[in-house]
């Protein structure tokens, strides 16, 4: 095919071509990943050969790894890990042992060098935590027990992720060096306790009144979000432990503010977008003809991962005295290996450790697990009806451990989500949290968030016109979502977000001027506040009751 003229050009080509087959992946229920790798080897030497500016995709490629971390970092919630206890860390735990102990000796048994093997292993360790939340939240289970189940054991397999990458980092470093591998690990360990202590100072001194200057302008605290994550990405290269590392310390430092969310909702699409360019360069290296020669070894792995994860989760959280429905659902959500897989292949290929026959091979099984394990996952209840017969095994004759989460699930989950802390939403919060109710407040002002947050009310930072932040929250279980919004616009995109994610509480807005109260109805409104009028009716009715 004659060379495409320019690079603009040849960008343009790839992103019709990824529009073009994300939407039939999207037809075809799978994720983007699947359908950008898919892109790749189409536009790569193998089949068009559009792939010219290498240089360019590989640093797009690797500001979209770097986002992908810092967002990881950023969500870290280390509370599902307390409140689901136990099962979460030995969930998470026994299945990367069970799953990287028994891959290496099948891959050792398929021929395999020792590296080789490793790699291959613990590549079949991780699960996507990216396609498991937004399969879980298509189908409204984010808030289930086996969700959050699920998402605490993948925030811990996103711990072993980092620890990995900077033990392979001190690996290739020693064996470049010809140090030995202690002297290594313990240089490296103690600039990897001075960066974290560097780190700490700022997230405890420096960075809570910087980013509440910066919040007053979102598209400024963002530009600061995607600046944080790139120059400690950096940091954490010069230093040896890696660029994913760095973003990943970057994310986790501001995980405890209350902008995380609205941080994480706007960076959600351009990580998205950047990682195109990660998958699209991983799938032009791959040779079909090496591909085709490794299609009984990837059939193998995958087959290992699609029955082997599911398996051994099943069988720890019904030593823990789950049920086995809890324990198969759960499980169903490591049947796949994720986008960190392929980012530990690409790293062991530039570090010289495996060959790009065995990125080839890692790619080919995240490709065949991860459109086979979507399936499994959009149809896990009728899947389960037809398994449950043979599962019994699975569970104790008196599951003790979710007969206590059936009591406790709901204690953390808000029973009212309120946006707009002026006077009137402040008003509102208070009422309701002396009537009992829990209340999650929220708005976009960081002076109010600031103010509001001693006074003992639960808020966030973020934009109800934001659909990305609406969907971070806890909606499944919430029974009333209440907005105290001025701004007439603001309620109808609220109301329009809602019902387009499938929210099945009920909404209140505010309406300052009665000729809006129809509009809102109508377009979804359950319950229209009219402030003025209100408390006018409410002033008459107590005048009256002392008149009487």
């Amino acid at each position: 095919m004659e060379i495409i003229p320019d690079i603009f050009t040849e960008m343009a080509l790839l992103l019709l071509l990824a529009v073009t087959v994300g939407a039939l992946g999207v037809h075809l229920r799978q994720p983007l990943i699947v359908s950008f790798i898919a892109v790749g080897i189409l536009a790569g030497p193998s089949a068009l050969g559009w792939v010219n500016a290498n240089d360019q995709i590989d640093l797009l490629a690797k500001l979209g790894i770097t986002l992908l971390l810092f967002v990881v970092g950023l969500k870290l919630d280390l509370h599902i890990i307390r409140t689901m206890g136990p099962v979460a860390l030995a969930t998470g735990l026994g299945q990367v042992a069970f799953t990287s102990i028994i891959g290496y000796f099948i891959a050792v048994a398929l021929g395999m060098s020792p590296i080789t093997a490793l790699y291959v292993a613990v590549a079949l360790t991780f699960s996507s935590t990216i396609i498991i939340v937004k399969l879980l939240s298509d189908k409204r289970e984010v808030d289930t027990l086996h969700g959050r189940i699920a998402l605490g054991f993948l925030i811990v397999q996103d711990l072993v992720v980092v620890l990995t990458m900077i033990g392979l980092n001190a690996l290739a470093s020693a064996s470049i060096d010809g140090a030995s591998m202690g002297l290594e690990v313990l240089e490296i360990s103690l600039k990897g306790i001075l960066f974290l202590v560097v780190v700490g100072v700022a997230t405890r001194y420096v960075l809570p009144g910087l980013l509440h200057s910066l919040s007053r302008s979102q598209e400024l605290l963002v530009l600061f979000g995607i600046a944080w994550a790139v120059a400690l990405a950096a940091l954490g290269d010069i230093l040896g432990f890696s660029k994913e590392v760095g973003a990943f310390i970057a994310g986790v430092s501001l995980a405890s503010t209350p902008y995380r969310d609205a941080l994480g909702a706007r960076l959600v699409s351009l990580r998205d977008f950047l990682l195109l360019f990660f998958f699209l360069d991983l799938g032009a290296r791959l040779n079909l003809g090496l591909l085709g020669a490794q299609m009984v070894e990837s059939l193998v792995f995958s087959l290992f991962v699609l029955i082997g994860n599911p398996l051994i989760v099943m069988v720890i959280m019904g030593a823990l005295g789950y049920r086995k429905r809890t324990g198969f659902l759960a499980g169903l959500t490591v049947a796949q290996i994720s986008e960190f897989s392929l980012i530990l292949a690409a790293l062991g290929l530039n570090l010289g450790h495996i060959d790009t026959a065995t990125v080839g091979l890692i790619t080919l099984v995240g490709i065949i697990t991860i459109s086979v394990s979507t399936y499994m996952i959009l149809y896990s209840h009728p899947l389960y009806e037809w398994l449950a017969p043979w599962l019994k095994i699975f569970e104790r004759r008196q599951p003790y451990r979710e007969n206590k989460h059936d009591e406790t699930i709901t204690d953390n989950i808000p029973q009212t989500i309120l946006f707009g802390l002026g006077r009137y939403g402040t008003g509102i919060a208070q009422a309701l949290r002396e009537r009992g109710y829990r209340v999650l407040s929220v708005d976009y002002n960081p002076e109010l968030v600031r103010v509001r947050d001693p006074i003992g009310l639960s808020v966030l930072y973020g934009d109800a016109e934001d659909p990305e932040f609406i969907a971070s929250l806890p909606l499944v279980r919430t029974q009333w979502i209440v907005s105290t919004a001025r701004d007439h616009h603001v309620s109808l995109v609220l109301i329009h977000t809602l019902k387009n994610l499938g929210y099945a509480g009920r909404i209140a807005v505010t309406a300052h001027h009665l000729d809006e109260v129809a509009g809102l109805e109508q377009a979804g409104a359950d319950l229209v506040l009219v402030p003025f009028s209100d408390a006018a009716r409410e002033a008459a009715d107590r005048l009256i009751e002392h008149t009487t």
